[in-house]
Protein backbone atom coordinates (compact mmCIF):
# COMPACT_ATOMS: atom_id res chain seq x y z
CA UNK A 1 0.00 0.00 0.00
CA UNK A 2 1.29 3.39 -0.58
CA UNK A 3 0.88 6.80 1.82
CA UNK A 4 -2.02 7.62 -0.26
CA UNK A 5 -3.91 5.01 0.23
CA UNK A 6 -3.02 4.91 4.34
CA UNK A 7 -4.39 8.06 3.70
CA UNK A 8 -7.19 7.03 3.01
CA UNK A 9 -7.82 4.37 5.06
CA UNK A 10 -7.44 6.68 8.47
CA UNK A 11 -10.24 9.21 6.29
CA UNK A 12 -12.52 5.83 6.19
CA UNK A 13 -12.45 5.80 10.25
CA UNK A 14 -14.52 7.72 13.05
CA UNK A 15 -11.60 8.57 14.74
CA UNK A 16 -9.97 10.55 11.74
CA UNK A 17 -12.80 11.44 9.45
CA UNK A 18 -13.24 14.83 8.57
CA UNK A 19 -9.49 15.11 9.52
CA UNK A 20 -7.28 16.99 6.51
CA UNK A 21 -5.28 15.57 3.87
CA UNK A 22 -2.21 17.16 5.93
CA UNK A 23 -3.02 15.69 8.83
CA UNK A 24 -4.02 12.29 7.76
CA UNK A 25 0.07 12.46 6.19
CA UNK A 26 1.29 13.21 9.32
CA UNK A 27 -0.18 10.10 10.92
CA UNK A 28 0.31 7.53 7.57
CA UNK A 29 3.95 9.16 7.28
CA UNK A 30 4.82 8.96 11.57
CA UNK A 31 3.06 5.96 11.30
CA UNK A 32 5.20 2.29 12.11
CA UNK A 33 4.00 -0.20 9.36
CA UNK A 34 4.16 -4.53 10.62
CA UNK A 35 3.42 -7.70 9.26
CA UNK A 36 2.08 -10.21 12.04
CA UNK A 37 2.46 -14.32 10.88
CA UNK A 38 -0.66 -16.48 11.37
CA UNK A 39 -0.81 -17.38 14.83
CA UNK A 40 1.42 -14.60 16.58
CA UNK A 41 0.50 -12.83 19.11
CA UNK A 42 0.61 -8.31 18.76
CA UNK A 43 -0.37 -7.85 22.22
CA UNK A 44 -2.13 -9.49 25.60
CA UNK A 45 -4.56 -8.47 27.52
CA UNK A 46 -3.27 -6.76 30.60
CA UNK A 47 -0.32 -5.10 29.20
CA UNK A 48 0.25 -1.32 29.10
CA UNK A 49 -1.36 0.22 26.03
CA UNK A 50 0.78 2.91 24.11
CA UNK A 51 -0.51 2.74 20.56
CA UNK A 52 -3.44 1.60 18.83
CA UNK A 53 -3.53 -0.54 15.47
CA UNK A 54 -5.29 -0.29 12.14
CA UNK A 55 -5.98 -3.50 10.48
CA UNK A 56 -4.89 -2.98 6.90
CA UNK A 57 -5.18 -6.27 5.74
CA UNK A 58 -6.09 -10.02 7.28
CA UNK A 59 -7.46 -10.40 10.73
CA UNK A 60 -7.11 -10.46 14.49
CA UNK A 61 -9.15 -12.81 16.92
CA UNK A 62 -9.83 -10.29 19.83
CA UNK A 63 -10.57 -12.96 23.12
CA UNK A 64 -10.24 -12.17 26.67
CA UNK A 65 -9.41 -14.30 29.70
CA UNK A 66 -11.83 -13.95 33.02
CA UNK A 67 -10.38 -14.03 36.01
CA UNK A 68 -10.96 -18.03 36.77
CA UNK A 69 -8.73 -18.38 33.34
CA UNK A 70 -11.25 -18.78 31.12
CA UNK A 71 -10.90 -18.02 27.41
CA UNK A 72 -13.36 -16.16 25.74
CA UNK A 73 -13.07 -15.04 21.80
CA UNK A 74 -14.96 -11.88 21.75
CA UNK A 75 -14.30 -10.56 18.06
CA UNK A 76 -12.53 -10.37 15.01
CA UNK A 77 -11.08 -7.29 14.08
CA UNK A 78 -10.49 -6.72 9.92
CA UNK A 79 -9.12 -4.54 7.30
CA UNK A 80 -10.38 -0.75 7.97
CA UNK A 81 -10.61 -1.94 11.87
CA UNK A 82 -9.03 0.47 14.28
CA UNK A 83 -8.32 -0.56 17.90
CA UNK A 84 -7.14 0.04 21.18
CA UNK A 85 -7.73 3.75 20.38
CA UNK A 86 -8.41 5.06 24.01
CA UNK A 87 -4.20 4.41 24.03
CA UNK A 88 -3.51 7.58 21.72
CA UNK A 89 -4.51 10.06 24.90
CA UNK A 90 -4.47 8.32 28.24
CA UNK A 91 -2.17 5.75 29.43
CA UNK A 92 -4.89 2.35 29.60
CA UNK A 93 -4.15 -1.44 29.78
CA UNK A 94 -4.93 -3.57 27.15
CA UNK A 95 -8.76 -4.90 27.80
CA UNK A 96 -8.34 -8.13 25.27
CA UNK A 97 -5.81 -9.77 23.64
CA UNK A 98 -5.18 -9.71 19.68
CA UNK A 99 -3.71 -12.63 17.86
CA UNK A 100 -3.32 -12.69 13.66
CA UNK A 101 -5.63 -15.25 12.35
CA UNK A 102 -4.04 -14.77 9.28
CA UNK A 103 -1.14 -13.32 8.27
CA UNK A 104 -2.03 -9.59 8.53
CA UNK A 105 -1.13 -6.49 8.01
CA UNK A 106 -1.61 -3.60 10.19
CA UNK A 107 -0.10 0.56 10.94
CA UNK A 108 0.59 0.94 14.88
CA UNK A 109 0.37 4.50 15.54
CA UNK A 110 1.57 5.94 19.03
CA UNK A 111 0.21 8.18 21.76
CA UNK A 112 3.53 10.07 20.61
CA UNK A 113 2.57 10.78 17.26
CA UNK A 114 -0.98 11.05 18.27
CA UNK A 115 -0.34 13.80 21.03
CA UNK A 116 2.40 15.53 17.66
CA UNK A 117 -0.76 15.57 15.28
CA UNK A 118 -2.64 17.28 18.36
CA UNK A 119 0.28 19.95 18.34
CA UNK A 120 0.55 20.69 15.37
CA UNK A 121 -2.76 20.54 14.51
CA UNK A 122 -4.85 22.57 16.81
CA UNK A 123 -8.07 22.05 14.71
CA UNK A 124 -7.50 18.35 15.16
CA UNK A 125 -7.70 18.77 18.49
CA UNK A 126 -10.99 20.37 18.68
CA UNK A 127 -12.42 18.03 16.27
CA UNK A 128 -11.56 15.02 18.92
CA UNK A 129 -12.72 16.78 21.68
CA UNK A 130 -15.91 17.44 20.49
CA UNK A 131 -15.97 13.98 18.96
CA UNK A 132 -15.13 12.54 23.11
CA UNK A 133 -17.93 15.21 24.02
CA UNK A 134 -20.50 13.44 21.50
CA UNK A 135 -19.63 10.12 22.43
CA UNK A 136 -19.29 10.51 26.28
CA UNK A 137 -23.06 12.18 25.71
CA UNK A 138 -24.72 9.26 23.52
CA UNK A 139 -23.23 6.96 26.27
CA UNK A 140 -25.01 8.70 29.19
CA UNK A 141 -28.09 8.89 27.24
CA UNK A 142 -28.02 4.95 26.28
CA UNK A 143 -27.37 4.51 30.03
CA UNK A 144 -30.11 6.79 31.36
CA UNK A 145 -32.73 4.83 29.01
CA UNK A 146 -32.02 1.89 30.91
CA UNK A 147 -32.25 3.27 34.22
CA UNK A 148 -35.45 2.30 34.72
CA UNK A 149 -34.30 -1.42 34.86
CA UNK A 150 -32.29 -1.43 37.71
CA UNK A 151 -34.65 0.84 40.11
Amino acid sequence: MALTDDIHLLSQLPLFKDMSEDQLRLIAFGADRRMIAAGQMLFRQGAPAESAYVVLSGSLALSTTSSDGMQRADAVAGPGTLISELALVTLVERKFTAIAREDTSIIRITRALFHRLLEEYPDAARLIENRIRDNLAELAAKAASQFHRFS
